[in-house]
């Protein structure tokens, strides 16, 4: 194995072997959620309604939903009675069901953006277009906006999560130059008003897609730390490796705050390849993902809450439990399973030996979210290493050395995220 190979698997094995592991009288895990549709969907009582007791029947303990500022506030610093109307109605429903709420609060209007000249000229009262993706000219008008909404529900909202993905490079969400400074600009107007209307009411910052640490590196230098009470990150690609990856930039920051998983999960698209940037798995391979991923990171003790993208499917986008019919998809069990036993058991990594023209073949599944580590031993003699990722259907099929030979080996494989105390062994 090349050198850097090896320093990374190293490193990564002691990464993975330091994830403490809850005991069995620990509290039962991070909060277990699902994004629902946002406020601008939410168009009826009714519609809310429906929405909330699925989510209810799904045991999500909390639910994410989209606050756009420019409902709110289409012309001015004036709140909409009919943006208002349906917050009530949902918050209404989500506090009889005992759910928590996360209103992610994004979509500059007009009025407030940023936006150069060019896209501010296609701005409409009560329409952001594109002028909503660029931060607020004032972030103070942002601030008083929160601290206008914390007053009239409390902690009827749980957190609020200070705007989506601001590193996505798309620029769908944080358009503009200066992201980091900008962002940080946001933050830091954004947590004294909400603490100032009710220091209750959380703060979440970050909503990163970069699992690298250079964001949030870059956020740090920006003076964001001190102004959030947890740090929000939606990751679609090795979850569980991007939980830790990130994690560790936290650690040596000396940010203690806890990671809120606001966006996770799979499209059950296939037979197509690829969606909205996503590899298409089947429904039975969605459900066994969503599974095992939430009670893989009820382990994880920094990890405050994990929702699932998204609660109902919609065109052009299969990541939900239900169809856009409203049908329950194997996921909706799952889940349902999961979110009321977050500590119960999920998948084992399996591992077949076989030989095949004088080589041996280590193949297998595992669960999903992590990179793997196989080794081959002859005795007690460490021979052969590799580092690797299963298939979108969670299988494995790795051709060992043919010097190796085809007698004598015990191969082991194990998960970064469980360790070593989860491997399983084979000997041919």
């Amino acid at each position: 194995m090349h050198r850097a190979h090896r320093r990374l698997a190293a490193l990564l094995a002691v990464a993975a072997l330091a994830v403490p592991v809850a005991s069995a009288d620990a509290a039962p895990g991070p909060l277990g959620g699902v994004n629902i549709p946002g406020l601008g969907a939410l168009s009826s009582n009714a519609a809310t309604d429906h929405v909330v007791q699925t989510a209810s029947k799904m045991h999500a303990r909390v639910v994410r939903v989209d606050f756009p500022w420019s409902l709110f506030e289409p012309t001015g610093p004036t709140l909409d009675p009919r943006a208002l109307a349906r917050a009530d109605r949902l918050l209404e429903d989500t506090s009889a069901a005992g759910i928590k709420v996360v209103a992610t609060v994004a979509s500059t209007p007009c009025w407030a953006s940023s936006a150069p000249a060019s896209v501010l000229a296609g701005c409409s009262s009560g329409h952001s277009d594109g002028a909503g993706s660029w931060p607020p000219r004032d972030p103070a008008a942002y601030a008083a906006f929160l601290s206008a909404l914390v007053q009239r529900y409390g902690t009827k909202i749980t957190a609020i999560e200070v705007w989506n993905e601001p590193d996505q490079s798309n620029e769908d969400y944080f358009a503009g130059p200066d992201k980091a400074q900008n962002y940080a600009s946001v933050v830091r107007a954004a947590y004294p008003a909400v603490k100032a209307a009710n220091p209750g009411v959380l703060v979440l910052a970050g909503s990163l897609v970069g699992s690298n640490g250079a964001f949030l590196h870059a956020l740090y230098t920006a003076g964001i730390k001190g102004f959030y009470d947890g740090l929000s990150v939606h990751y679609y690609h090795l979850t569980l490796a991007s939980l830790r990856s990130i994690r560790e930039v936290q650690t040596a920051n000396g940010d203690k705050k806890p990671l809120w998983l606001d966006e996770f999960g799979w499209t059950s698209c296939w037979p197509q390849h690829i969606e909205q940037e996503q590899a298409c798995v089947t429904r039975q391979v969605q459900a066994l993902n969503l599974r095992n991923s939430i009670r893989e990171m009820a382990r994880a003790p920094y990890l405050a809450a994990a929702m699932v993208y998204k609660l109902q499917d919609s065109r052009g986008e299969d990541f939900g439990a239900v169809t856009s019919a409203g049908a329950g998809k194997p996921s909706f069990r799952a889940l349902s399973e999961a979110f009321d036993r977050p500590l119960g058991p999920f998948s084992a990594v399996t591992l077949r030996l076989h030989n095949r023209g004088g080589h041996v073949v280590a193949s297998g599944t595992a669960p999903v979210g992590d990179f793997m580590q196989l080794e081959v031993f002859q005795g007690t003699r460490l021979r052969y290493r590799a580092l690797f990722t299963q298939d979108r259907f969670n299988r494995f099929s790795i051709p060992l050395p043919s010097l190796l030979g085809t007698h004598g080996l015990r191969v082991r494989v194990f998960q970064y995220w469980t360790g070593l105390s989860r491997a399983t062994t084979r000997r041919i």
